[in-house]
């Protein structure tokens, strides 16, 4: 059994992995809003409770918005901006009195898909995170892809493609300092952004995502501009990578439409003739992330 942590934008969830797969128990706390010595303390109170119900001590994984700069193991990349160039596993490990693995948010939910979900049984994995941003990891054969920079499946990142930029107003500006990265046009602030642009309106996605399904004409447009821009931006990574699956995590992973849409938009901009390329949403829903960091003592 293994303890497994995901810091999210706005919850932490922490859970025990049975070997078998099953969460024998669960615990889940808003994450406290651009608080750094908070969020540590957030992280510990849970794991701690979990260990408290454990005859052993366990050991601990966790997931986080960001990944470890080489070789300081300071943060780095980190939507939630507190953590960045803090010694964030460091700290953890101070309060807790014992060593932790951490892991980018994206690589532990690939990783629990292509373990125990629906990538079981693919040899290659892209998984994707729509939520408070826009991460990606490469998994091939159960393993990570891992390279020099720890950066591996950042497409959030890059530039978003010419035939994206045609489908928003005005330039974004992403917190990283650079603008137009894909995460200011699919995370939720980018869906938020867009229906703004077209309807003069700030809504939350949740309800964008609700007027859609009711059949709201300006909600089901704002939407299906949002499946292009995701098509556009997947097939960029698929002309690259081609992976067997594509599997979308974070909030906006269960808006429908987009496993109704997006598949269709693909076909012209991907380069080939007929796409065996699947995308899914996620067998474990919001709990992949932690049964991913469950998994980092065993990859």
């Amino acid at each position: 059994m293994r303890i497994g942590v995901d810091l999210g934008g706005t919850k932490i969830e922490g859970i025990i992995l049975s070997n078998d797969g099953s969460i024998a128990e669960k615990i889940r706390m808003d994450t406290p809003s651009e608080q750094y010595e908070a969020t540590l303390d957030a992280i510990c109170d849970i794991v701690n409770k979990l260990q408290a119900n454990s005859p052993s001590r366990l050991s601990v994984g966790v997931g986080t918005p960001g990944a470890l700069s080489e070789p300081s193991e300071l943060m780095k990349n980190c939507n939630s901006i507190c953590l960045n160039g803090k010694p964030f596993k460091h700290d953890i490990e101070s309060l807790l009195g014992y060593e932790i693995r951490m892991e980018n948010d994206a690589n532990c939910f690939a990783l629990s898909e292509s373990r125990f979900g629906v990538g079981a049984n693919s040899y290659t994995v892209f998984g994707v995170i729509l939520g408070t941003g826009a991460g990606g990891s490469i998994v091939i054969n159960k393993k990570l892809l891992t390279g020099p920079n720890n950066i591996v499946g950042e497409w959030g990142h890059n530039s978003i493609p010419v035939s994206v930029r045609s489908l928003i107003g005005n330039d974004r500006d992403c917190y990283c300092g650079r603008s137009n990265c894909i995460e200011t046009v699919l995370s939720s602030y980018g869906l938020k952004q867009t229906y703004f642009e077209q309807e003069g309106q700030h809504l939350e996605t949740i309800e964008i995502a609700r007027r859609a399904e009711q059949g709201n004409s300006n909600a089901e447009e704002c939407i299906q501009r949002y499946c292009q821009q995701l098509a556009r931006c997947l097939a960029t990574v698929i002309n690259i990578v081609d992976p067997e699956l594509i599997v979308l995590g974070g909030g906006l992973s269960n808006i429908p439409e987009l496993y109704r849409a997006v598949p269709d938009f693909l076909k012209e901009f991907v380069f080939t003739d007929v796409i065996q390329t699947r995308l899914s949403r996620p067998a474990f829903g919001d709990a992949s992330g932690a049964r991913g960091a469950a998994c980092l003592w065993s990859r």
